[in-house]
């Protein structure tokens, strides 16, 4: 892309830390479509669910339907607001960058905040940091730490690189696809505004890529929250 992130840079005089203030920005503003999303959903709930209650009902159900796939229900269903709150955020997070592209100047402030490696790293950080915590919640620390040498303790080096490579796989996977899209778009895009004849025919292959990125955006949030819930099995799940 010819535009550039707004950076802030030096933060509290730190010469390397460096914020990107439209990630900031996006990341804010799908938090609060969550919400409201969330928050018209549980208004006036019925037994008899309709429209948008039980579009959201549907989702739920997906999730337990993830949560049960990849571990016993009794030991996942405290993971149902996880696993909810990931496919939600992330979806709309993949999306937002797809509908549009705000740029002012030469900078640009409107794209989709996964676009960037550091939320979604951030995210898949968190996700790891959580199976560790729920594993010694589980397990308890001493029995917990022995899942590392079992059933041979070899494979102690080996189950900790897993860890960083489960990191670093879970948030560029995520990465990786959104940003890709948004490239092409912008070539798209750019192409538009060659020439009148272009900028007509342009139109059919921007749509078109629109609607396969929107595809793209409910696959990634699928794949991440699934993931999360193999791992998150694998760390308090009895049986692995």
């Amino acid at each position: 892309m010819d535009h550039e992130s707004p950076l802030f840079h030096d933060l509290f005089g730190i010469p390397w830390l460096d914020f990107n203030l439209s990630t900031t920005l996006m990341t804010f503003i799908s938090s609060v479509i969550v919400f409201i999303i969330c928050t018209l959903a549980a208004r006036n709930l019925q037994m008899k669910p309709t429209g948008f209650q039980n579009f959201m009902e549907w989702i739920v159900d997906f999730v337990k339907g993830i949560i049960g796939d990849t571990m016993d229900w009794k030991t996942g269903k405290v993971f149902l607001p996880l696993g909810l709150t990931l496919l939600v955020y992330i979806f709309i997070s993949n999306i937002l960058g797809v509908i549009t592209m705000g740029v002012w100047g030469h900078e640009l402030w409107w794209k989709s905040p996964t676009s960037d490696a550091t939320l979604t790293l951030s995210l898949s950080a968190l996700v790891i940091i959580l199976t560790h915590y729920y594993g010694v919640k589980t397990k308890g620390f001493g029995e917990y730490m022995k899942d590392y040498v079992r059933p041979v303790p070899f494979l102690l080096p080996f189950k900790i690189i897993e860890e960083f490579t489960n990191t670093l796989t879970l948030g560029l996977r995520l990465f990786g696809n959104i940003f890709a899209g948004e490239i092409l778009l912008s070539l798209i895009t750019k192409m538009a505004f060659i020439a009148a004849p272009i900028t007509f025919i342009s139109i059919i292959p921007m749509m078109a890529w629109q609607g396969f990125s929107l595809f793209i955006g409910a696959i990634q949030a699928f794949i991440f929250t699934m993931l999360t819930m193999v791992y998150m099995s694998h760390k308090v799940s009895s049986d692995h």
